[in-house]
């Protein structure tokens, strides 16, 4: 099939002493022409599955295709029609953003020129500087550039690890807007973000922690899945309020969430007195609170 295919894939690391798992009986299929957001902590994992998918790591146990390829059989096909951004940046420091680009491009045995309408949005806000060495560029245009250069030979699926991190919030907002305009060109997408405010963005999402996927479904799935009452409460002293809301029965948990603390209510229960001076509203659930959630039922 095409698209992205993971059955049951386990990988773990050696240490001095036992081993590291990294993931465990993943899970996951993902259609063409999809923009999908792997959601999770550091450490969750997402970088293991992305060296997987693109051939760089082999699984301990489960079968990957990638567009219709097994990765460890068809790796050399696999990388011909991948594009792949690293979490770290991992271009040339010493050549210019002219010169990476020429770079790439020669190794796919391609031009600039003939894949420019692919990167001409990105490309444009950093042409500029084109002839400024990568290693002096902020960190937003290197991700820019990294994008450039993972999209010149046109790939038919593209996987950006974490592109964002570190990223200032105008950077963000565009490179979000960038790859929309990639998934209308036909690409598919598998992206990974520590950000949760950037599943909702996503056709759909997987939501991975301790090497494991806790949930995938539609941003809007996730939130109406959720299934209880969810609160927003605030008062004078925050941490009196959190421990005096722990203990009332009709409170599964509760949790600090930005300038308020989150109350999850019981099934069924009813919304119960936090006491004067305290404001309270119903919310609805985003993608974090749904992750805090699933991450409770795995760990019970």
């Amino acid at each position: 099939m095409k698209g992205i295919s993971i059955q049951s894939i386990s990988k773990s690391y050696p240490l001095k002493k036992g081993k590291q798992q990294a993931l465990t009986n993943i899970d996951l299929h993902m259609p063409e022409g999809e923009l999908f957001g792997l959601i999770g902590p550091d450490g969750a994992g997402k970088t293991t599955l992305f060296r997987i998918l693109t051939t760089l790591l082999l699984p301990d146990s489960g079968t990957v295709t990638v567009n219709g390829w097994d990765v460890q059989k068809d790796f050399m096909q696999i990388r011909k029609e991948v594009g792949y951004m690293p979490g770290r940046f991992s271009l040339y420091t010493d050549l210019t953003v002219e010169e990476n680009l020429n770079f790439f491009a020669n190794i796919f045995n391609t031009t600039v020129k003939e894949n420019y309408h692919l990167i001409k949005e990105v490309y444009k806000m950093i042409e500029p500087f084109k002839h400024v060495r990568a290693g002096k560029l902020s960190g937003g245009m290197k991700q820019k550039l990294a994008l450039s250069c993972a999209l010149i030979h046109k790939p038919k699926i593209l996987f950006l690890d974490e592109p964002t991190t570190g990223v200032d919030a105008v950077s963000r907002k565009e490179f979000w807007e960038l790859l929309r305009s990639l998934k209308e060109e036909g690409i598919t997408i598998m992206v990974s973000t520590p950000y949760m405010d950037e599943a909702s963005l996503c056709d759909k999402v997987g939501l991975i922690q301790q090497g494991s996927i806790m949930g995938v479904d539609t941003p809007a799935g996730l939130r109406q899945s959720f299934g209880r009452k969810l609160l927003a409460t605030k008062s004078s002293d925050m941490l009196a309020l959190l421990r005096k809301i722990q203990a009332i029965p009709e409170v599964e948990h509760a949790y600090p969430f930005g300038e308020k603390h989150h109350v999850v209510l019981k099934p069924g229960a009813a919304i119960p007195f936090f006491g004067e001076l305290v404001e309270v509203e119903e919310v609805y659930p985003d993608i974090e609170d749904c992750f805090i959630s699933l991450m409770r039922t795995h760990a019970g």
